[in-house]
């Protein structure tokens, strides 16, 4: 345990020495949660090390590039790579499962939505690999999920400066209304693309 935290504390360390391109790629590497990393972040800015603006760009292009990075192992690689090396990027078969239902149940705006639903967050990215869904609207639904996020955690990472290790417990009560709003937001998708259905249906 000591050396996986030795580990830990060398990966803040370059993420601290490079600034903004440590925070870019920490959560390009995603050894350490996404969270995590754009807490300490908000400890960068609180400190003077580097600026809010500047974070929450490098953050959310960071999270769009880890994300892309597993899109394409689903594109390319198929579920028999994801089932064998998945559990080194932090995702479990059992996220690729549920986050595949997600995806087959309601298409492919569910990638916006799915970012802020715990367990399918950071798996939702695999079915749609695996679907072959366009690349640049892949891009865009990911990139309008991920800037609310980088800024959210970024900004508690800034007021709790050197105690943003406490991220988890001053984050949960942000996080029931962030899934609540997802969940409406996914239903007002689901009604639209029934209704749309609907309608072409009855114009044939």
């Amino acid at each position: 345990m000591d050396h996986i935290s030795s580990i830990i504390n060398y990966l803040f360390e370059i993420i601290r020495s490079l600034g903004y391109f440590g925070i870019m790629l920490g959560l390009m590497v995603e050894v350490i949660p996404s969270e995590i990393v754009l807490a300490y972040g908000g400890f960068l800015v609180s400190s003077g090390h580097i600026n809010f603006f500047g974070a929450v760009v490098f953050g959310t292009i960071g999270g769009v590039l880890a994300q892309l990075f597993i899109y394409w192992i689903g594109r390319y690689g198929g579920r028999p790579v994801l089932d064998k090396y998945g559990k080194y990027i932090l995702i479990k078969k059992s996220h690729v499962d549920h986050a595949e239902a997600w995806f087959n149940k309601y298409g492919t705006g569910v990638i916006f939505t799915a970012r802020f639903i715990p367990v399918v967050r950071h798996a939702i990215s695999i079915p749609a690999g695996l679907a072959r869904m366009n690349v640049w609207r892949f891009i865009i639904l990911t990139t309008l999920a991920i800037i609310p996020w980088s800024v959210l955690f970024i900004y508690l990472g800034m007021l709790l400066g050197d105690k943003w290790e406490q991220i988890d417990e001053v984050a949960a009560p942000y996080i029931k209304p962030i899934l609540l709003v997802a969940l409406a937001l996914l239903i007002i998708y689901f009604v639209i693309k029934w209704i749309v259905a609907k309608n072409k249906k009855g114009s044939v």
